[in-house]
């Protein structure tokens, strides 16, 4: 397969798996695992304090909402134009998170690696299953690699990627962040899904209630269905 002519999108409620599939994804194929919340945690760290506009989008993405559209847009494109020049292939876990984003980042998907290298996932999740994996799960220090709460993670004290601390989010990961970010997903993300089949992709879906290696042979036997 040739990483510059495929584009990988994973959607699905916190805590489906995304971010750990999108690892595993893009160690098979050579891919780069555009993560759109690292993207954005990066620039609202990096920006000017005293910059209003980044004071606001930064408290909606500690509260667990979902920040700007028009912003996010643009840091996302500008990421996958830059990527694209490179020749890499991409596999995104967060993107498009919204109908507008969608209807922005699409045709540019579509022009840069063509429709037909364009390949969509849903991974299906529980309200309850979210809630309990999203209270629960920590990321690593270092390179924010998902430990799932799962129980062969549970005594897990260092990340066995790259041997950092394990850490839990403070804020995004509160139970109340976590009750709101699927109420978001519903809302806002979800619909998504309807966009892209009108606009006549496949969708394929994915029972994100098991576990890891049964998610990602899902997803395998659904590459080797749809993709030459």
């Amino acid at each position: 397969m040739e990483n510059k002519k495929l584009i990988v999108i994973l959607i699905g409620p916190p805590g489906s798996g995304k971010g750990t599939q999108a690892e595993l994804i893009a160690e098979k194929f050579g891919l780069f695992n555009f993560e759109t919340s690292k993207i954005i945690e990066e620039k609202l760290k990096n920006a000017d304090p005293d910059d209003e506009i980044i004071t606001r989008e930064k408290d909606k993405w500690m509260s667990g909402r979902l920040n700007t559209p028009e912003m996010v847009k643009k840091w996302v494109l500008d990421k996958i134009g830059d990527l694209h020049k490179q020749g890499l292939g991409i596999v995104l876990s967060g993107s498009p998170r919204t109908k507008e984003e969608a209807e922005a980042e699409m045709p540019v998907f579509e022009k840069l690696y063509g429709k037909e290298s364009v390949k969509v996932f849903n991974i299906l999740l529980s309200r309850e299953e979210s809630f309990y994996r999203n209270s629960n799960r920590r990321i690593c220090e270092a390179n924010r690699h998902p430990i799932p709460n799962f129980p062969e993670f549970k005594n897990l004290k260092v990340c066995p990627k790259d041997g950092s601390k394990l850490i839990v989010r403070k804020g995004l990961d509160d139970p109340e962040s976590v009750k709101r970010r699927y109420n978001v997903y519903l809302e806002e993300t979800e619909p998504v899904l309807g966009f892209l089949k009108q606009r006549g992709y496949e969708i394929m879906e994915i029972n994100g209630e098991q576990g890891i290696a049964e998610v990602n042979n899902d997803i395998l036997d659904k590459f080797n269905g749809n993709i030459d």
